[in-house]
C-alpha cells in the first residue's frame, strides 16, 4: 500500500523518518519541496561532485573508486554539463522503518529541462542522506538549486522482510555525505 501525507506527517513527526521535515508544499519561487499528497519531495544540499580527468586511463571504476575523480564544489546553482552529470546529496536524512521501501522519482519541473535524477531504492530500516546521480543528456547546461526540490520519495508498504538493509549491515547505512561506491 502507498502511504499517505497523513501516515508521512505522523512518522516524521514521531519517528523522525524525515529530517528536517516541512509538513507543507514550500513553492513561493521555488523548485517545490515538502510534504504531498502521496510523498515528500525532498531538497539537493548544496554540496556537489563534479567528475573530472586524473589521468591517461580515465574511468569511472565502481571496484576502485578513486576520491580524486571528482572534484567538490559547494555552491546555490550547480550548472550540470551537457551529456554529463554530476553526484549529489539530499539535504534531508531519511530512516526506513521495517516494513517501508522509499521509490524515488524525479521532480517534473526539472524532468521538462530533460534532466535525469537516478536514485536507488530506500531499502527497509537503511538510513542516512541520500546519495545519487543528476544526469543531462541534452546539448546545453541545465542549472540545480541547491536546498529546492529535486526529487519525491514515495513510501510502500509490505510485509516485514526475514532481512533488513540494517540485519545485514548494509555498506551505506548512515552515511552523511556523498558516498563513493563500496564493494
Amino acid at each position: 500500500m502507498i502511504k499517505n501525507d497523513l501516515w508521512i506527517k505522523e512518522m516524521a513527526l514521531s519517528k523522525g523518518i524525515i529530517e528536517p521535515f516541512e509538513p507543507s508544499q514550500v513553492r513561493d519561487g521555488k523548485i517545490s519541496y515538502g510534504l504531498s499528497s502521496f510523498g515528500y519531495d525532498f531538497r539537493v544540499a548544496d554540496e556537489f561532485w563534479i567528475p573530472r580527468p586524473v589521468g591517461q586511463s580515465d574511468s569511472i571504476d565502481p571496484k576502485a573508486p578513486r576520491d580524486d575523480s571528482f572534484e567538490t564544489i559547494q555552491t546555490k546553482v550547480c550548472l550540470v554539463p551537457p551529456a554529463g552529470y554530476v553526484m549529489a546529496k539530499s539535504l534531508e536524512y531519511f530512516r526506513i522503518p521495517r516494513e517501508i521501501l522509499g521509490v524515488c522519482t524525479g521532480k517534473s519541473t526539472y524532468a521538462r529541462c530533460g534532466l535525469l535524477i537516478n536514485i536507488t531504492p530506500l531499502e527497509p530500516e537503511w538510513e542516512g542522506h541520500l546519495t545519487f546521480s543528476i544526469l543531462n543528456p541534452t546539448p546545453l547546461p541545465i542549472r540545480v538549486y541547491a536546498e529546492e526540490g529535486i526529487a519525491q520519495v514515495i513510501f510502500l508498504e509490505g510485509t516485514p522482510p526475514e532481512t533488513s538493509y540494517a540485519d545485514r549491515k548494509g555498506k551505506y547505512q548512515a552515511q552523511k555525505g556523498i558516498t563513493l561506491p563500496k564493494v
